[in-house]
């Protein structure tokens, strides 16, 4: 296998919470190879004791007799899992911290890629002061998989969700990696520190590479990072400011965003157009996301990113130069010449090929088992998006939204934001209702499963769609509950990888999108699948209401920008009367 390039400072290709150990054969043989291979860490050693949930019986949490779990009573699997006893877990002698290189981080995790195998190690992160215990790295890393296993893929659907397995590592590796990759840590991402104490973590695929199927080690990879982000305008009746009605989230936080630094200028890409499986607005919003990427689109050749920025302190991206890289990926007889016309038929393509990606459903699985109705039931159409206003202007209605397929991650991926049914602003009060029973009972937050387990009993609560608060905890905790999965899934990146295919390759073999003048496999993978905090819901609600009330500030300043020129045109206006 040819050695995988190292990626970007930043890249979070591989960051990713998705399929066990035995869906793929890298994995399976890094977890389960030869000896000295890694063992899992729920198998290298005694599991140990199991605790009890405490207060499973306590029928406090269900006023009226209803709970988080029937009766009130927790399930039996809800019993927390404790940490395997510490072991070496595979022979030291075969580890060598030289056959791994940094591969990318985010606020919460770094990611190291193997040189020659397709798998990534994905390590926990915390500040200097906050140290964790190593049952406690277990617990947390656990959980994610779990959360993988259990939530996401009876969501997405079983090809799009991979969930590694949690391995247990040598310490002396650990802490030779980590000052291995120190120097190639981002000087922005350096205020927390790798978790060198506890020796777990997650061995996933590197998404940077083709999926479940075969290929050809020498033909090149293309992959396609997109974070579309909320795809849908709250429908509640709990909202209070009108203006989220009419304009998206996405939208109305680029102001702020610009305004405090994050960003150099305001982005038009909104995520309604990409939602819409109309493919004019789809195009305009990709097109777009190409024009100001910010951190909703990154590009990577090879496992190489190639197009994409961190932070507006990062080079500006440039067109041109990915076009270069393009190039023979669409035009591979090189009958193109160079020059502005090549960027554009280059990027029409690479538009194109992402588009039918994204509208194929790959997954032979079930569409989903949430039945919200066949799209948002607010606005279709967000009046800030840039396509809306010119057709606008030009008097023109907006393309209808032709819907997605029900079998592409899509339109998944928008029902499972759909759980969001009271918005932030009808959320927090229920937020707050269980903060209170919890002030007064303490030890029920593990019977409420609030920090898992996430199992089957977990993820039947989600799809209680009821919006009828009979004011018990119940009702509150299971839309605390479906709101967390909703953010996750709002903030969930979508990895595209493609493989130029010989001409002969049947699409029964492997999926396969053309384009004009080649012919890609590709597959499918959704990332950044950890569920949100429940402590976030706080800072949610103030988020909100910032970024509302100064978008709603901007807007006036443009008005109030707008009448006095208006009425200095009146003055400056002067009428002739001639006499006749």
């Amino acid at each position: 296998m040819v050695p995988a390039p190292k990626m970007a400072a930043g890249s979070s290709a591989a960051v990713v919470n998705g399929g066990g150990a035995g869906t793929n054969p890298e994995v399976a043989r890094l977890c389960h190879g030869s000896p000295g291979a890694w063992l899992p860490a729920s198998r290298a050693c005694e599991s140990g004791r199991r605790g009890r949930a405490g207060a499973a019986g306590d029928r406090r949490s269900c006023p009226g007799g209803r709970g988080w779990y029937p009766g009130g009573r927790a399930a039996p699997s809800s019993r927390p899992r404790e940490a395997p006893r510490p072991h070496r877990g595979m022979d030291e002698e075969k580890i060598d911290e030289n056959e791994w290189g940094y591969h990318g981080e985010g606020n919460k995790s770094l990611v190291v890629a193997h040189a020659q195998r397709c798998v990534v190690l994905r390590f926990l992160k915390f500040p200097p002061n906050r140290k964790k215990t190593p049952e406690e790295i277990f617990q947390h890393l656990q959980s994610i998989v779990d959360f993988g296993k259990n939530v996401m893929k009876e969501f997405l659907g079983e090809n799009y969700v991979h969930c590694g397995e949690v391995v247990q590592l040598p310490l002396d590796f650990v802490k030779q990696l980590c000052l291995k990759v120190q120097s190639e840590r981002p000087e922005s991402r350096c205020d927390k520190d790798l978790d060198t104490l506890s020796g777990y973590a997650l061995c996933l695929p590197n998404l940077a590479r083709l999926q479940t199927y075969h290929f050809a080690e020498h033909r090149p990879i293309l992959c396609v990072e997109i974070k579309p982000k909320c795809g849908f305008i709250p429908f509640s009746s709990d909202v209070t400011h009108e203006m989220k009605h009419k304009v998206c989230r996405y939208c109305m936080h680029q102001h702020l965003k610009v305004a405090t630094g994050k960003w150099k200028q305001i982005s038009k890409y909104c995520p309604l157009d990409l939602y819409s499986g109309n493919k004019q607005r789809m195009h305009f919003a990709l097109k777009s996301l190409l024009q100001e990427a910010q951190n909703n689109l990154k590009i990577f050749k090879n496992g190489e990113l190639i197009y994409g920025c961190t932070d507006a302190r990062g080079p500006v991206a440039d067109r041109r130069e990915l076009a270069r890289h393009l190039k023979p990926f669409f035009f591979p007889s090189n009958g193109l010449a160079g020059g502005p016309n090549c960027t554009r038929a280059v990027i029409r393509e690479l538009v194109r090929v992402i588009t039918r990606v994204l509208l194929s459903g790959s997954d032979k699985g079930r569409v989903g088992a949430l039945r919200l109705g066949p799209g948002p039931q607010g606005p279709r159409v967000c009046e800030a998006s840039p396509f809306s206003r010119t057709l606008r202007r030009q008097g023109k209605n907006s393309p209808e939204c032709s819907g997605l397929p029900k079998g592409c991650l899509l339109y998944k991926t928008l029902q499972v934001q759909m759980l969001d049914l009271l918005d932030i602003e009808g959320l927090y009060p229920l937020y707050r209702r269980v903060e209170r029973y919890l002030e007064e009972f303490p030890e029920e937050r593990k019977t409420l499963q609030i920090d898992g387990p996430y199992d089957e009993a977990f993820y039947q609560k989600l799809l209680d769609l009821s919006t009828e608060d009979d004011g018990t905890v119940a009702f509150a905790l299971t839309k605390v509950q479906q709101y967390r999965v909703a953010m996750t899934a709002k903030d969930c990146s979508i990895m595209i990888a493609l493989s130029p295919c010989l001409q002969d390759t049947r699409s029964d073999q492997r999926p396969i999108v053309p384009s004009s003048r080649s012919r890609f496999t590709f597959s499918v993978s959704v990332l950044d699948l950890d569920l949100k905090p429940y402590e976030s819901i706080p800072h949610q609600y103030k988020l909100d209401g910032k970024i509302v009330n100064y978008y709603s500030k901007t807007l006036h300043a443009k008005d109030a920008a707008v009448m006095p020129t208006r009425f200095k045109e009146s003055e400056d206006c002067t009428l002739v009367l001639h006499k006749v």
